[in-house]
């Protein structure tokens, strides 16, 4: 299961291996934030609490975007990050702004 987490929202869905998290939080209609798609503005940054092992591995975008001490701690881009294999992630918009 996917669960997704907004300031306002809390939806848990089944995941789509090959779609973002982004992709699933639109499929969703949840008030996730972004801008651009291409992991150049990190408007839909978010934290990933658990299946982290679950993801793609952080882009070059989010390498470039994002400190290491934030992918360290759980931090990527939800444009970037694609679900690679079933099981239960768990994620929360974390927006700069």
């Amino acid at each position: 299961m996917l669960e997704l987490k907004t300031r306002k929202t809390q939806k848990t869905i089944e995941p789509v291996t090959g779609l973002t998290i982004l992709d699933h939080a639109l499929k969703e209609d949840l008030d996730w934030g972004f801008s651009c798609t291409r992991g150049t503005c990190a408007r839909c940054r978010c934290y990933v609490a658990s299946g982290r092992e679950l993801l793609s591995l952080p882009s070059d975008e989010e390498e470039s975007r994002l400190e290491p001490e934030e992918i360290e701690q759980g931090y990527r881009l939800a444009c970037q990050s694609i679900v690679k294999q079933s099981g239960h992630i768990s994620v929360t918009h974390k927006p700069y702004f």
